[in-house]
């Protein structure tokens, strides 16, 4: 093809842009990306024409259609390949936190274990705050009874029992949703 001027390239583009587009869609299937391929080719081989000359238009593009088709392809399979990773990797989590449900049983939620965790994460609490917390979770006294058996305010007693469940949240951070669950009258009190 020789250097063409805009009314030989609108000849050559009515001429091939059904060709080319037929043949986009034939392997992307989708009419809006054939038509989008179509065009870029078209317009490639006339900015190529700008500079040079063309031996055999149609092979180039021919050849121009095929390699962006190509890479329209190639970008699908990586998004269909992503998004599969994606779903696999959701269904894997999902199918970890139906095992961990199924497998949580009620009666050993409190297990020694537990009971451990919890005694140590008390035990290692300032004597005042440990001893404000038992009060209100063990002893079921309500915060004002505990604020003037320690002479404090009931905010004062609110600090040291945000302060026990803080340590308790970070040492139990495994167990919490399932504790959560079964400390919901207490948890309500505070």
């Amino acid at each position: 093809m020789e250097r063409v001027d805009a009314t030989g390239f609108r000849k050559f583009y009515h001429l091939y842009y059904n060709r080319c587009f037929l043949f986009a869609k034939s392997y992307v299937f989708d009419d809006w990306v054939a038509e989008d391929i179509a065009s870029e080719a078209l317009i490639k081989i006339w900015e190529i024409t700008k500079t040079k000359e063309i031996e055999n238009p149609k092979v180039l593009l021919f050849t121009i259609v095929k390699h962006k088709s190509l890479d329209y392809l190639r970008h699908e399979s990586v998004k269909q390949n992503t998004l599969a990773n994606l779903s696999e990797y959701g269904k894997r989590e999902l199918d970890i936190r139906i095992s961990t449900l199924e497998a949580s049983d009620p009666e050993k939620i409190f297990a020694s274990d537990i009971q451990q965790i919890i005694r140590q994460s008390l035990d290692r609490l300032p004597e005042q705050t440990r001893q404000i917390f038992e009060m209100n979770r063990f002893q079921n006294l309500s915060k004002k009874e505990i604020a003037d058996s320690f002479g404090i305010t009931i905010k004062g007693v609110d600090y040291h029992l945000s302060k026990a469940l803080k340590v308790l949240r970070e040492n139990l951070k495994d167990y919490l949703p399932i504790l959560l669950f079964f400390a919901q009258e207490p948890m309500s009190r505070l």
